[in-house]
């Protein structure tokens, strides 16, 4: 078992608040089923100049996915008999539906839900009641791949479990999640908080930045199931215990969704019952993270090494970062210097699923935007640029992205920077059947806007800028759910005599929304 550098850690611990800066936090080392470290600094509410302490309930968010599951385990057993149930919640679907595993799994192929509330013009403060999520998930028609076979986060795959978890149980989620693990865990003041307009314990959540300064987040969604669970340090911790204390009994419920998940083919998948699995100081560590408008989570779990990590802020910086910077510190793991990038790698390509991909290179490391979030690319001994579970390769002037986490390769075409473009041909309004809903781009003087509405409402005027003559980028920064869905590709599909005539819309989270006149 490795050994912990105790000097490292407390350094690395004291470090986190200029390294991370915001209004508060919090964060927790676990080894060998005890706590060995804790910090909490700063403020729950910076106007009250309330401390945030180690009993403060924070939105733990995403987080709430790996409850959802092991509640499934715990009261309905093996999903596969209540396969026929999904069909309940996707009523108009033509093809082939995901299994409740694969909804565990962000195996279903479907469009996440909290994506879609832009496309049906929600704005980013709106409430989103528990009533509007069952009709707009009962829009869906169509995935953007076929069930099993690759992954794509989905925050609808828990919503639709959780209901299913109800409804056959006859017994609300909260009332679910004290019983099995709450109560087991010694989890004493978690609860399930479905409403984010009212956090617990008078917490307020930050938007910005040291730069911009920090505002309070208003959120205005209900959320269960896929989120909603609020809990302290202390509870994160206890959970932690509880997960080491049942590590080798092979019925415990977290050994059992930690189990390693598969796709349909057979290949490794990284994500199921709402854990994800992932590489870090060269041992395996599972965990998730957690996002809402203003807070931000993340737990990681190493069985091998008995050794556990849990940060929370009440702002918008990275807790994956601070947790790995904790455990790398304690297990004195340094990563090397990465090799000069050679010259060629910057550039944008599109792909056969419509998603751009953009790479930015730097010095050592390349940024590559494709996903919600951007990757960190270092120049890898073949000659490719990579990261954990991703290769980029060049095959001419093609772009060959391998992304193991989406069970995915595929070459991506190039495309020419441009600056401007014309948009005249393009504007006006255009109606989704997948969605029932519609966009109308608006034109002048060069500037070019989109304005989506539907079944939310009409959303707020997007930006769109030019990729290349057919290729447009719309930018959604703030949405309902955090982090909001970036850049959403559009491309302009065009008749024999050169009229455009669709339009089809996709980001990473909902891929291929086509819109006609």
């Amino acid at each position: 078992m490795p050994q912990l550098d105790l000097t490292a850690l407390t350094a690395a611990l004291d470090a986190l608040p200029k390294r991370f800066p915001g209004p508060g936090g919090v964060a927790g080392v676990m080894l060998e089923g005890k706590v060995i470290a804790t910090r909490a600094w700063g403020y729950a509410n910076l106007d009250s100049a309330k401390p945030m302490t180690t009993d403060t309930r924070l939105p733990i968010c995403s987080i709430s996915k790996q409850f959802t599951c092991q509640v499934l385990l715990a009261t309905l057993g093996e999903p596969e008999a209540y396969d026929h149930r999904v069909a309940d919640y996707l009523p108009k679907f033509t093809g082939p539906l995901p299994s409740l595993r694969q909804l565990c799994n962000n195996q279903s192929g479907l469009r996440d839900y909290w994506a879609l509330t832009v496309l049906q013009g929600a704005l980013a403060e709106q409430p989103f009641r528990r009533e509007d999520a069952l009709p707009l998930i009962a829009r869906m028609k169509t995935g953007h791949f076929p069930p099993g076979s690759q992954y794509s986060y989905c925050n609808c795959n828990f919503r639709i479990v959780s209901e299913i978890i109800e409804s056959e149980t006859g017994r609300p989620l909260d009332a679910l999640y004290a019983e099995h693990i709450f109560g087991p865990a010694g989890m004493k003041t978690a609860v399930l908080t479905a409403d984010t307009s009212h956090p617990e314990d008078g917490v307020v959540g930050y938007e910005g930045t040291d730069a911009t300064g920090f505002f309070p987040a208003e959120n205005a969604i209900y959320w269960v199931g896929d989120a909603g669970i609020s809990a302290s340090l202390g509870d994160m911790l206890a959970y932690e215990a509880w997960i080491d204390a049942t590590r080798d009994d092979a019925a415990g419920l977290y050994r059992r969704a930690a189990a390693p998940p598969r796709f349909a083919d057979g290949a490794p998948a990284f994500y199921g019952y709402g854990l994800a699995h992932e590489t870090i100081a060269g041992l395996p560590f599972i965990g998730h993270a957690g996002a809402l408008r203003g807070f931000r989570a993340q737990r990681l779990n190493c069985r091998e090494a008995r050794l556990s990590v849990v940060v929370m802020f009440n702002h918008e910086a990275s807790p994956h970062a601070a947790a790995e910077s904790l455990i790398n510190a304690g297990l004195g793991h340094a990563e090397p210097e990465p090799a000069p990038l050679p010259d060629g790698w910057e550039g944008q390509w599109i792909g056969p699923n419509g998603l751009l991909a953009r790479i930015e290179s730097g010095r050592r490391k390349a940024t590559l935007r494709y996903a919600t979030s951007p990757d960190t690319v270092t120049l890898a001994a073949d000659g490719t640029l990579a990261a954990a579970g991703l290769s980029l390769a060049r095959q001419g002037d093609a772009l060959v992205m391998r992304r193991d986490f989406d069970n995915l390769t595929a070459s991506f075409a190039p495309l020419a920077t441009i600056d401007h473009a014309d948009a005249s041909g393009i504007a006006g309004r255009w109606h989704s059947d997948e969605l029932e809903a519609e966009v109308t781009v608006e034109v002048r003087d060069g500037g070019v806007f989109a304005r989506f509405t539907g079944m939310l409402g009409s959303g707020r005027m997007e930006r769109m800028a030019p990729v290349c003559p057919d290729v447009w980028i719309v930018a959604t920064r703030r949405s309902m759910d955090a982090p909001a869905p970036g850049d959403w590709t559009v491309t302009v599909g065009r008749d024999g005599k050169g009229a455009a005539t669709f339009l089809t819309l996709g980001c990473w989270l909902a891929r291929g929304v086509t819109y006609r006149r």
